[in-house]
C-alpha cells in the first residue's frame, strides 16, 4: 500500500522535509556569466533533489533557476540533476525481452507538422517497445500529446498502465504525461509560466530514462539537438556518462528526424561513438508533401494516410526508424576494439 497517497508509488519522499539552505549554492553559481562555478555533482544532486521535493523557499527557487539560466549547467552538473531526477520518477518495470526506445517530447510544432507521433507508431507497429513521455500544453505550440488524443491513442494514466501497453504482443506503444511519469518534474517545468524563461528541468527531462533500474541495457533514449555545436557538447556528455543513446538534429527541439532533409545520427553507447547515418547535404531529392502548419486535426489525418500506406513515408523518418532498429541490433553483440 502507498503510505502517502498524495504521492504515486515508488517516488522518493526526501526523509526530512525541512526547508533547504540554497544560499550557499546559489553564492557559487549565482555569481554572472564570468564568474560563476559549476557545483560538484554530489551538491547539484542534491539542490536538485531539494527543489523537486519542494524544499527550497520561492526566493530561492527564482535565484536558482535564474542563476543556471545566466551560468548554464557544466555536464557533471546535469549528471547530479539527472540523478535526482531518476529518484522522483514513479517506477516503470522494464519489459523482460527488448530494450525500450525512450522519446521524449517537450518542445511541440511551432512552426513544422509534429510528426513525434508517426515516429512512434511505426516504431510500435513494427513490435519495438516504445515509450514517448512528454508534456500536455506548450502554449503556442502544438504538443505530441495533443496529436496521441487526436490520433486516438489514449495517455497512459499511470506507470503500471505504461508498463501494460509497453509488454503488448502487438503495437507495444506507451504514451505517458511527465505528470504522471513525475510531478514533480512537471511542476518544475510549470515555473516557465511564472518565470518567463525554461530552467534546467527543460534539459534535464529530456535525459531521462526512466525503464527499470535507468541502465543503458534497458533503454534506447533518442536525444535532438537544434545548433551544431551542441552536438559536440552532448556527445562529449553522453561519452563520459553511462549512455545507449541516438543522437540527431531534430525538427523544432524534438527528436523525430526533419522530413525535409537528411541528417547525421550517431549512436553514443559505452562511451563510444559510432555514425548511423551519414549526412547528405540540403534538402532531399523527393520532398514529401507535409501537412501546411501545424493543425491538430490536418497533421492526424495526414499520418494516419502514411499509417494506412496512402502515403510514403518520408526518407528521412524512414532513415531514423532503421537506424533505431540498427542500434539495437549492435548493442547485443557489439564488441569495441577503442575507446573514443
Amino acid at each position: 500500500m502507498n503510505p502517502n497517497p498524495t504521492k504515486p508509488a515508488g517516488i522518493m519522499t526526501t526523509a526530512s522535509q525541512s526547508p533547504f539552505p540554497a544560499a550557499r549554492y546559489i553564492k557559487e553559481i549565482g555569481r554572472g556569466a564570468n564568474g560563476a562555478r559549476a557545483l560538484p555533482r554530489e551538491d547539484a544532486q542534491a539542490l536538485f533533489d531539494a527543489m523537486l521535493a519542494g524544499r527550497v523557499s520561492d526566493i530561492e527557487m527564482g535565484a536558482v533557476l535564474m542563476a543556471y539560466r545566466i551560468k548554464g549547467e557544466a555536464p557533471h552538473e546535469l549528471a547530479g540533476m539527472l540523478d535526482a531526477a531518476h529518484q522522483h520518477c514513479a517506477p516503470l518495470a522494464a519489459p523482460p525481452d527488448k530494450p525500450v526506445v525512450v522519446i521524449p517530447s517537450y518542445n511541440g510544432a511551432r512552426k513544422q507538422p509534429n510528426l513525434v507521433p508517426l515516429l512512434a507508431m511505426l516504431l510500435a507497429r513494427d513490435g519495438l517497445p516504445t515509450l514517448v513521455h512528454g508534456t500536455r500544453q506548450f502554449q503556442g505550440r502544438v504538443t505530441s500529446m495533443a496529436l496521441f488524443e487526436a490520433l486516438g491513442v489514449p495517455l497512459c494514466t499511470s506507470t503500471q498502465a505504461a508498463q501494460d501497453q509497453l509488454r503488448a504482443a502487438s503495437n507495444p506503444l506507451a504514451v505517458l504525461p511527465i505528470d504522471v511519469l513525475s510531478p514533480a518534474l512537471s511542476e518544475l517545468l510549470d515555473k516557465r509560466s511564472i518565470v518567463g524563461l525554461r530552467n534546467s528541468s527543460h534539459t534535464v527531462v529530456k535525459m531521462l530514462q526512466p525503464v527499470g533500474a535507468h541502465s543503458p541495457a534497458e533503454a534506447l533514449r533518442l536525444y535532438s539537438y537544434t545548433h551544431p555545436e551542441y552536438r559536440e557538447t552532448l556527445t562529449d556528455y553522453f561519452s563520459h556518462e553511462p549512455a545507449n543513446v541516438l543522437l540527431a538534429r531534430g525538427t523544432e527541439g524534438e527528436v523525430v528526424a526533419d522530413a525535409r532533409r537528411s541528417s547525421r545520427i550517431d549512436w553514443l553507447h559505452d562511451g563510444h561513438q559510432r555514425t548511423i547515418v551519414d549526412p547528405v547535404g540540403g534538402s532531399i531529392g523527393d520532398v514529401p508533401e507535409l501537412p501546411q502548419g501545424t493543425d491538430v486535426a490536418e497533421t492526424a489525418a495526414w499520418i494516419r494516410k502514411v499509417l494506412d500506406g496512402a502515403v510514403p513515408v518520408p526518407a528521412p523518418i524512414a532513415a531514423q526508424i532503421e537506424a533505431i532498429k540498427e542500434c539495437l541490433r549492435l548493442a547485443t553483440r557489439v564488441a569495441w576494439a577503442s575507446p573514443l
